[in-house]
């Protein structure tokens, strides 16, 4: 695990692309231009992004962003994205990035890491309800 170099954009497209694809999603390339450069900023208020890498190949990505809250003094973590190329699921990819950012959030002095994903997202949903608290709350949007 590690985080995001300049050196990796083109994976990190391909692997973020193929994130969105999953989720019937896509962003125009002015998107994916400010999304790369704000992760390889400074500004405390952008996304951070991990990598993880088996047998020198990139093969997961997580984009995590530290915010406030008001019912607490100190910042909270979203885990916004989390991905891992098909052929190394199962492999222990997923839990190792979440755990990155666990380790981020400790890090940060973060009070709690949360996440959203799909309901029919099986797969990820196993790995989820082993690393952290399926919660009663519903998403709204405008």
């Amino acid at each position: 695990m590690r985080a995001l170099r300049a050196e990796d954009e083109h994976v990190w497209r391909e692997l973020w692309t193929a994130y969105l694809d999953f989720y019937e999603s896509s962003v125009p390339e002015n998107v994916y231009s400010s999304t790369f450069q704000r992760m390889l900023g400074d500004d405390p208020r952008d996304f951070n992004a991990l990598i993880a890498e088996l047998d020198g190949r990139i093969v997961g990505l997580t984009h995590y962003v530290f915010h406030r809250h008001a019912w607490k003094v100190e910042d909270v973590c979203y885990l916004q994205d989390l991905y891992a190329v098909p052929d190394v699921r199962g492999l222990g990819i997923g839990r190792a990035l979440i755990e990155g950012v666990y380790a981020a959030a400790d890090a940060h002095g973060a009070s709690s890491v949360y996440w959203l994903t799909q309901e029919f997202n099986d797969t990820a949903r196993r790995l989820y309800d082993r690393v952290g608290v399926l919660t009663p709350f519903i998403k709204y949007q405008r």
